[in-house]
């Protein structure tokens, strides 16, 4: 390989949210954090080069999006997912979670009803909640290893009124690539019963080959129009704390209603390294990330071989795409301060608690291996070590 993902970079000392902060939050200094959704790895060589050209200008002054911003976005759009969108479609936002409140806020009233489909990523909750909207829970039905769509019960929550669904696609923290005809029969229902699908698509291309993602609103126009897709380079190139995010919104009216309240809550001004390391990442990054699929293929097939030998108490539902792996840690134990006792206080690793996604997440645990496999296999060494000591 051209990229080294086994080098470990020290990342403690340098305010990262990850390394940083494990005393305060898990109770002890001495923890392998494999938790929060960044990676371990530093992003490709162009887009930090690019970046240090951006400080070295040593005046950071307000920017705006150029026409490379608006290029690079398209064009890997549609080199890597086949999808031609029109720049007009274009807009911004800090981060996909901001977008996910503003939309919410923007092209609903307070007490609507919001769908999402848990267990889900633990913000889709909060966007929700604290714009004082209704949530209506969709539970992913686990069968067979993986999860699926309860169809019956979203088209009757449609029905009922429901004015917009959060969609998860690919899915974290359950790993799926949703198929075409999955996603068709979303959009069936939304048509049916108008109901606005806003799709957070932020792990679209971490998906492994024997998997395709499929940009939601790329299925028609209708449900283009009656959708809006939120995309950013944060995780498929390590790139959160630069908050950049694009917005695709390719229906007018709502597109309106959305720069509006961006410019009114006045987030509207561009992240001055955030714009630079998204065009560079989407212009230059192709090979870095082939690459990178190839070794996050490797720490997943990794990771569920050790869990198989070491651990066969767990199941794990083997992630069609994301560097997320969810474990059903069920015959351990269902008490959520019970796992945090054994991963913090005696196996001194830090996965993601699993009720935190949803009533559904209690026994569960979410494993980020997007570091070096040794990395990984350490803290699944201590995590077994501690389990297998009961």
């Amino acid at each position: 390989m051209k990229y080294d993902f086994d080098k470990r970079v020290d990342r403690t000392g340098k305010a990262s949210y990850k390394w940083d902060q494990t005393e305060k939050l898990f109770g002890k200094a001495d923890i392998l954090p494999l938790w929060v959704a960044d990676m371990d790895f530093e992003p490709p060589k162009e887009v930090a080069e690019a970046i240090i050209a951006r400080a070295e200008q040593r005046v950071y002054g307000y920017t705006f999006r150029t026409q490379g911003y608006y290029d690079a976005i398209m064009g890997w759009l549609s080199r890597r997912h086949g999808w031609t969108i029109e720049q007009e479609w274009l807009s911004s936002s800090p981060g996909v979670v901001p977008a996910l409140s503003i939309m919410v806020q923007a092209l609903t009233e307070p007490g609507d009803s919001i769908i999402l489909q848990s267990p889900v990523y633990y913000p889709f909750y909060d966007v929700i909640k604290m714009n004082d909207r209704t949530i209506v829970e969709n539970p992913l039905i686990l069968q067979d290893g993986h999860y699926t769509m309860d169809f019956e019960l979203l088209e009757q929550q449609a029905h009922a009124g429901a004015r917009m669904m959060l969609l998860c696609s690919p899915h974290n923290p359950g790993g799926r690539v949703w198929k075409r005809e999955e996603l068709e029969r979303v959009g069936e229902i939304s048509l049916k019963y108008n109901m606005l699908v806003v799709v957070d698509e932020i792990h679209h291309d971490l998906v492994f080959k024997e998997h395709k993602h499929i940009p939601y609103a790329s299925l028609s126009d209708e449900l283009a129009k009656l959708s809006i897709t939120c995309i950013a380079p944060s995780k498929t190139f390590n790139l959160a704390g630069l908050q950049a995010a694009a917005v695709i919104i390719p229906d007018e009216q709502l597109r309106r209603k959305y720069n509006t309240l961006l410019k009114t809550l006045s987030i509207h001004m561009e992240s001055f390294f955030g714009l630079t390391a998204m065009e560079s990442s989407y212009t230059h990054g192709d090979e870095w990330l082939e690459q990178l699929l190839e070794y996050l293929e490797g720490n997943r097939d990794a990771l569920i071989a050790f869990i198989n030998e070491h651990l066969p108490q767990i199941k794990v539902i083997k992630p069609e795409g994301s560097y997320l792996a969810w474990l059903d840690c069920t015959q351990i134990s269902t008490n959520p301060q019970e796992l945090k006792r054994i991963m913090f206080e005696q196996a001194g690793v830090a996965f993601s608690e699993g009720s935190v996604f949803g009533k559904q997440g209690a026994g569960y645990l979410r494993v980020n291996f997007a570091c070096p496999r040794s990395l990984m296999l350490q803290a699944l060494k201590q995590f077994a070590d501690a389990v297998n000591a009961k």
